[in-house]
């Protein structure tokens, strides 16, 4: 009887890990946010390892150097807990790095054993003060991330950092109450290239209202060659920018999956009535326009003839280019939002993605695809919580002719024996991959051209007699 129930109840298949994952941990997430701010260094609160581990993904896609600091935890520590090598690591950067804030970001260990992190934080910050009122020097700002790498993704301790640098300084600016500030705007990124946040400046420049960028990584970790090593490299958010976004005209964020309980535009509009918009990355015509329409209702400016130019060259190039993507089929993965907005650029192509994956575990996910892809001939296969070898498996009966987004799926396309576009997060083994440019008008032009060229390549490239004019 007990065999018997065991065998009824037991899925044909037994094994639950993931294998090789579609997604990075919420750490790493975290301390990009936090580089993305002027003047801050991240403290992973953990072992030695996940700070190394950050710091080499991060620089072999961003080809910079990258300091990530750690309380560096031990066999004792875990078992004693950490918070005398948290204070001490916080001395020791603050020491030696003299930053104006601090990003500290948990992990899979200090999570795990219980630790108190914001109790810890909050007393150090009291013991700061006094120190500061007996004639210490003034100590940096500090931020906490709750991101356990067992819960959600690098995009989880993205959106984590965001909200926790919001919700500490917001409201908090030191610049005179009598002083009445200019009309500004908020416009809070996702996880986009340094090439993508230089477009966003260009873009929201040409509004003409001033405006607050968080996170901007795109000097901090692209910057020019050094003649002297920088521990911490100029640009990014400055912090009294941050401290005025609770007074803006409203707040854009690019992405719509992000949970309220990380949301920072939704804490700003709830707690200083500051209105939060969210608008689909954008990438593909429609999205781009959704962004810019949204820019002109905050600012009550219009559109540039510039970008106005733009956009009608990618028109014409999707016109150009239309009978090389007509009916093609593409495999997508990557970030949640970044997915949907590929899907939504490939779809005005023509291009039918027939295998839709994220790391992430998302209710919403397919019916969201399914709702961007309603004009496919059939329905696409769509996976959350995905890992590579189950989508190795359900795509050899697909035929995809090819494949996009990060480097991450060169093992997917190797056994495809199909093209990888590479796009989005991480690019480890092509130069650039921080350069690319994905949004915009201008951003889904590139994109078009690296998928239409690629559809050339195949073609040129399986032809039995060969030929240049396509």
């Amino acid at each position: 009887m007990i065999a018997e129930a065991i065998k009824t109840k037991s899925p044909s298949r037994s094994y639950t890990s993931t294998r090789n994952a579609c997604k990075l941990c919420a750490p790493f997430g975290a301390c990009i946010v936090f580089r993305g701010i002027s003047g801050c260094i991240p403290l992973i609160h953990g072992s030695q390892g996940c700070s190394t581990y950050i710091r080499r993904y991060g620089i072999s896609h961003f080809r910079e150097p990258i300091d990530i600091a750690s309380s560096n935890f031990t066999e004792s520590t875990a078992i004693f807990g950490g918070r005398d090598n948290l204070e001490l690591a916080l001395s020791n950067v603050t020491r030696q790095y003299k930053p104006e804030a601090i990003g500290v970001t948990s992990t899979c260990l200090s999570e795990t054993i219980g630790e108190n992190v914001p109790m810890y934080i909050a007393q150090y910050e009291k013991d700061r003060s006094e120190r500061e009122k007996n004639g210490g020097s003034k100590e940096p700002a500090l931020f906490y991330a709750s991101t356990p790498s067992y819960r959600g993704t690098h995009m989880d301790g993205f959106h984590e950092a965001i909200y926790s640098v919001v919700s500490k300084l917001a409201g908090t600016s030191v610049a005179s109450e009598n002083v009445e500030e200019p009309k500004h705007l908020n416009l809070i990124s996702g996880f986009v290239s340094s090439e993508d946040l230089r477009e966003l400046h260009k873009i929201l420049s040409s509004f003409e209202m001033p405006y607050t960028l968080l996170p901007d990584y795109s000097e901090s970790l692209d910057g020019g060659s050094w003649e002297e090593y920088q521990k911490l490299p100029k640009g990014g958010t400055p912090l009294e920018s941050i401290r005025r976004m609770s007074s803006a005209v409203g707040t854009i964020t690019l992405g719509e999956s992000i949970p309220r309980e990380h949301d920072a535009s939704a804490w700003l509009e709830s707690n200083f009535g500051v209105k939060a918009a969210r608008v689909p990355m954008p990438i593909g015509i429609e999205n781009t326009d959704a962004f810019f329409s949204q820019l002109t209702e905050f600012t009550g400016r219009p559109i540039s003839q510039k970008w106005m130019d733009v956009r009608g060259r990618l028109i014409d190039a999707y016109i150009d280019g239309h009978k090389y993507c007509f009916g093609k089929k593409a495999i997508v993965y990557g970030e949640e939002d970044f997915v949907l907005a590929i899907c939504s650029f490939l779809s005005e192509l023509g291009i039918e993605p027939v295998l839709v994956a994220t790391g992430a575990v998302s209710d919403s996910f397919k019916s969201r695809i399914l709702s961007i892809l309603k004009k496919n001939r059939s329905e696409p296969l769509v996976m959350d919580d995905a890992d590579f070898v189950t989508m190795l498996e359900k795509a050899k009966d697909l035929s995809p002719d090819f494949v996009m987004g990060s480097s991450k799926g060169f093992y997917l396309a190797k056994n495809l024996e199909i093209p990888l576009i590479r796009c989005g997060f991480p690019i480890h083994d092509r130069m650039g991959g921080h350069r690319i440019l994905h949004l915009g008008y201008r951003g889904t032009l590139n994109l078009f051209d690296l998928v239409c060229n690629t559809l050339m390549q195949i073609k040129q490239s399986s032809s039995k007699i060969g030929y240049t004019y396509i």
